[in-house]
């Protein structure tokens, strides 16, 4: 069984590649002049915050869920 910290290790990775998967979706906005497409990147960017949200509020222990 995982103990804390290693489980806030884990989570801390993934939330890492969450964060840096979203600013590397922004910054692409910028490069594509296809509006469906900056739409996509604008998207993905939006629901990896979201993901990011929910990592933050796990290892805060925010959310009754994660209690």
């Amino acid at each position: 069984m995982s103990t804390e910290s290693s489980m806030r290790e884990h989570t801390g990775r993934i939330r890492e590649l969450v964060i840096e998967a979203s600013r590397q979706a922004r910054l692409e906005i910028k490069q594509v002049k296809n509006p469906k497409a900056q739409a996509l990147l604008e998207t993905t960017a939006e629901v990896l915050d979201g993901l990011n949200k929910a990592y933050a509020d796990f290892e805060a222990n925010n959310e009754p869920a994660w209690k």
